[in-house]
């Protein structure tokens, strides 16, 4: 069976994780009011008593209008989604043997009400199948939708329209082709002749007719509409440029979109900065975030609180505290545009409000129109090296212990058939993992009873590659028998999966029957038992690892990470501040987002000393000049200069962008990244780079440059971009561990050595003592 699995897949073709919908419902740590949009009353999570007194005090609420805003509904249209938008299908989707299949998903964007959906299948088969025994059928959600008979003659193309009762159309759908092909009109005797064969064309297609419908805002839906994780589109995003750009404004908009690009994963996300409500387009969803001072438009906008002189007011007229974080969802361009705003009367309040957002825990409990932030319990920081989407970091765990590709834990799996597929999951190693021998894995499984000892087995691959397996004993089936395998040193990335397969064969064959293979079966226990021994260390400077989001998502909430950019940043400087901080955010997993952002004037000198370090911005105003130090390497210079070892240049024009790693000037155990070019169009680049996943796991070495091969690159074209690696920065041995376990860790690696050390000591220590009791015995003689 031929299945496509969810890695590296677009919105429209890969299920998300269901346990992205788990939410807390209750959180005793935090007050937060909401405004019902209906009744006009505020309701807490909690009645005041449970809560400290220091937050006890209400705030008298102006009752809100009797219906929430919508966003109004767009006219009736069609939507047509072409198979090859998945990376899975490439040229052609390919069934080849007696029976084959491959699944594809799709997601239905929440406001949409469907009318009618079509797959228009177009196809191509072996001129050598037997029509009346040969067929594609195509299933929706497990649910059959029809067959056509693979009778074309040699070269001919088909075509077939299958019709989708609307009523199977879910959140989440799940599209299989099977093909039944056979070239006997009896009995096919070779299940591996390669006439047996059928593509699915790329231009295949499914045609959705739909009906938006209108959107209530709510805070209880929150990301949407915002952002609209089952959208068939890139998701479009504006932020409203303030007047004034500080610290409040960069660190808010920085950490709501690293929490946006957390919430979208691996589907796309398009960003841009406007600087007047007029600007915004009718795709797009705004973000407003500042002070009424800072931003001026908030006057234009319906807003659920009463806003005079730049304050807003209570029910009683009175103006709001400072520190009181203020949230409104609302509307704009003729109600086209939802509209989502942080804000209050404070630059605390409006880092309140947004620091809500971005807290998961404390996210769910919101509700309503508008929301008043009061109070807000920090979350703590997790462990360093706590990185949910990879391996534990203890060195002993289970399979349970892991997660599957919805964030499930894993429970006992079987599989069936001969041709069971294999059962796949995440082995990814933390990026600063070096494993040492001695790692090994005890699998346990069970099989039953009719298999072929002889030619049956069990195998674990990790990437592909074959590292064990045992021959299946008994032909009455085993329970619970086990196999110790040794973990390749070298096998073990941060991207590696692996595989554990049955190879099952029937004690007895018969011709043209499928009963004996569907009797066989393989169970991998939960149970199966993993032992690590590896050292925790990274050689740094290397852009590789920061596909991994390593050092700067290192602990996950990105609390031991600041960018700085220059003191009156630019369009594109901060485009690039956003991208950075969204990709940060695809590539962590925690409860909050602690990241920090400083203009070049403000950044204290204890964050310079603690902290990874990303600096943003053009030549001439980089925030952190220590990054083009003659003695670090690569470095652009004034009047489109650059150097590199002993050569020096100059460039007309030097559109290139620059992405260089770096140990940090001000504390060796910390890093320095610098994203930087001569020009806006080399900012671009780099920001490309940031954006495409294409273009960012190509980085490795200390330095890149990447420049564009045409005058007007297509963003979505990674062949337009071209891209120089540099290595030339001397890489230094690095760890995250705490210093008594980076000792242990060196005493276990060099352990030989210690041990003839040892008794060497041990001898020598043991001859001085003879020879004083020698001395010590002639003494008393």
């Amino acid at each position: 069976m031929m299945t496509f699995r969810d890695a590296a897949m677009p919105s429209f073709c890969r299920p998300l994780p269901l346990g992205f919908f788990a939410s807390c419902l209750l959180l005793p740590t935090s007050l937060v009011w909401m405004v019902d949009p209906v009744y006009g009353q505020p309701s807490s999570p909690e009645t005041p008593a449970a809560q400290p007194e220091a937050t006890t005090q209400t705030l008298p609420l102006p009752t809100p209008k009797l219906a929430a805003p919508v966003v109004e509904a767009a006219p009736a249209g069609q939507y047509v989604l072409e198979f090859n938008r998945s990376p899975v299908v490439e040229d052609r989707l390919r069934f080849e043997g007696i029976y084959d299949e491959a699944r594809l998903w799709f997601t239905r964007p929440r406001n949409w009400q469907t009318q009618s959906v079509k797959v228009l299948l177009r196809y191509r088969h072996s001129a050598a199948l037997y029509a009346t025994r040969s067929n594609m059928t195509v299933l929706v959600n497990g649910t059959s939708i029809g067959s056509v008979p693979l009778n074309r003659k040699q070269g001919e193309l088909g075509d077939a329209v299958f019709e989708i009762p609307p009523r199977l159309i879910r959140d989440y759908n799940e599209v299989v082709v099977a093909a039944l092909q056979n070239n006997s009109p009896t009995c096919t005797q070779d299940p591996f002749d390669p006439s047996l064969w059928s593509e699915v064309l790329p231009d295949s297609k499914l045609v959705f007719d739909f009906e938006p419908q209108s959107i209530p805002l709510d805070f209880q839906q929150y990301p949407y509409p915002i952002v609209d994780v089952l959208s068939l589109e890139p998701n479009q995003v504006a932020y409203l440029q303030p007047a004034t750009v500080e610290e409040t404004w960069l660190t808010a908009a920085s950490r709501l979109h690293s929490s946006l690009g957390r919430i979208v994963d691996y589907r796309p996300l398009e960003t841009r900065l406007i600087e007047t409500l007029e600007q915004i387009e009718a795709d797009e969803h705004l973000i407003v975030i500042g002070t009424p001072a800072e931003q001026p438009a908030l006057t234009a906008l319906d807003l659920p609180l009463t806003l005079t002189d730049n304050q807003f007011l209570d029910g009683e007229g009175q103006p709001l505290p400072a520190d009181v974080g203020v949230l409104a969802l609302t509307t704009t361009l003729d109600n086209q545009v939802p509209v989502l705003v942080a804000t209050g009367n404070g630059p605390a309040g409006v880092a309140k409000a947004t620091q809500f957002l971005v807290q998961s825990d404390a996210e769910a409990i919101g509700t309503g129109q508008a929301i008043l932030v009061q109070q807000l319990a920090a979350v703590p920081s997790p462990p360093t090296r706590d990185w949910p989407k990879y391996l534990p970091a203890q060195d002993s765990f289970a399979l349970q212990e892991l997660k599957t590709f919805n964030q499930q834990t894993f429970a006992d799996v079987t599989v069936w058939g001969s041709q069971a597929p294999a059962l796949e999951f995440d082995f990814r190693a933390l990026p600063d993992d070096q494993f040492l021998p001695g790692s090994s894995m005890r699998l346990s499984y069970s099989y039953g009873p009719q298999v072929n000892p002889l030619t049956s087995q069990v195998e674990v691959k990790i990437d592909g590659v074959a590292i064990g397996g045992e021959r299946l004993r008994s032909e009455d089936g085993g329970t619970r028998e086990s196999i110790k395998l040794n973990l390749p040193t070298d096998l073990i990335k941060p991207y590696s999966k692996m595989q554990v397969n049955f190879r099952l064969d029937p004690r007895e064959r018969r011709s043209c029957s499928r009963v004996t293979d569907q009797q066989l079966w393989g169970t991998i226990h939960a149970d199966t038992q993993f032992d690590l021994v590896r050292e925790i260390a990274a050689w740094l400077p290397d852009l590789k690892l920061l596909q991994y989001g390593f050092p700067f998502a290192a602990p996950q909430d990105l609390s031991q990470t600041a960018i700085a950019v220059p003191d009156e940043p630019s369009s594109s400087d901060l485009l690039v501040m956003l991208e950075m901080s969204e990709r940060l955010g695809r590539l962590s997993q925690a409860e909050s987002v602690e990241l920090a952002v400083y203009r070049a004037s403000q950044i204290p000198a204890a964050i310079k000393q603690d902290r990874h370090l990303i600096a943003i911005g053009l030549q001439k105003d980089f925030p952190l000049s220590e990054a083009f130090d003659p003695a670090a390497g690569f470095q652009l210079g004034h009047t489109f200069s650059r150097q590199w070892q002993q050569s020096q240049i100059q460039t007309l024009p030097d559109d290139e962008g620059l992405v260089k790693q770096m140990r940090s000037p001000w504390n060796e155990e910390r890093v320095l990244l610098a994203l930087s070019a001569q020009t806006a169009a080399g900012l671009d680049h780099v920001r490309q780079l940031l954006d495409q996943d294409s273009l960012f796991y190509q980085l490795e070495g200390d330095t890149v440059l990447i420049s564009a091969s045409e005058a007007t690159p297509d963003p979505y074209d990674p062949q337009a971009y071209d891209l120089t690696v540099l290595k030339q920065a001397q890489q230094q041995r690095t760890s995250l561990e705490k210093r008594p376990r980076q000792l242990f860790l060196s005493l276990q690696r060099h352990w030989l050595f210690l041990s003839t050390g040892t008794i060497a000591a041990a001898l020598i220590f043991y001859g001085i003592a003879q020879q004083l009791i020698q001395r010590l015995s002639r003494s008393d003689a």
